[in-house]
């Protein structure tokens, strides 16, 4: 049984994963604004003004254990998006990755696939993970595409899951990795990590 999940940097030669702060707030609010991604229905990236009272609601989760929250760095030394670990559990040593974005600009470059796998490695190989969950909502093409480029697998939807703020409702798609397939994932993300792809921008 896993003890509490501490604060913890990891880094790749694209991105460094720090513990999340209120000193990453001014880069955070710019890269909010950023392609204002906050605008998109189907997500929950809070708007630049919101940025301060998001990261003193992800500290006090990781405060109650339920999360494990990072401010993601670029090559850098900015900050351009937010990731975590979320709903863990201690006890079946289970837990999310997710409350994931990025600024606009750091879609297609390799940013996502180098923390995906900063933190996979992580909660497989240190923290002895049995299994890792994505979730997403269903209308997030762009998230579910990204998630099955790791190579996770859908284990289902939850159907009306959730209540938005607009007031429609939220069918929730589940995607898992567990540790017996890590092995062909990680080589799957270090393939993808490091072959040139014409047309693509590389962190």
């Amino acid at each position: 049984m896993w003890s509490k999940l501490e604060p913890v940097t990891l880094s790749s030669e694209c991105v460094r994963l720090e513990p999340l702060d209120a000193c990453h707030a001014a880069d955070l609010g710019a890269a909010a604004e950023d392609g204002e991604i906050w605008r998109h229905w189907y997500t929950t990236v809070p708007a630049p003004n919101q940025i301060s009272a998001e990261i003193t609601r992800r500290l006090r989760l990781q405060s109650e254990g339920s999360m494990l929250p990072f401010a993601v760095i670029d090559a850098q030394g900015k900050a351009i998006g937010m990731t975590t670990y979320m709903n863990i559990d201690l006890h079946n040593q289970r837990l999310e990755i997710g409350s994931t974005w990025y600024a606009a600009s750091a879609h297609r470059t390799g940013v996502n696939t180098h923390a995906k796998w900063l933190l996979l490695r992580h909660a497989f190989e240190s923290l002895e993970s049995i299994a890792v969950e994505f979730r997403t909502h269903w209308f997030n093409h762009q998230s579910r595409a990204a998630i099955e480029r790791l190579g996770a697998k859908m284990d289902g939807v939850l159907r009306q899951h959730q209540k938005l703020a607009d007031g429609s409702y939220r069918d929730t798609v589940i995607y898992s990795i567990i540790a017996s397939e890590w092995q062909a994932v990680k080589t799957h993300l270090e393939y993808q990590m490091h072959k040139p792809r014409a047309g693509v921008a590389r962190c």
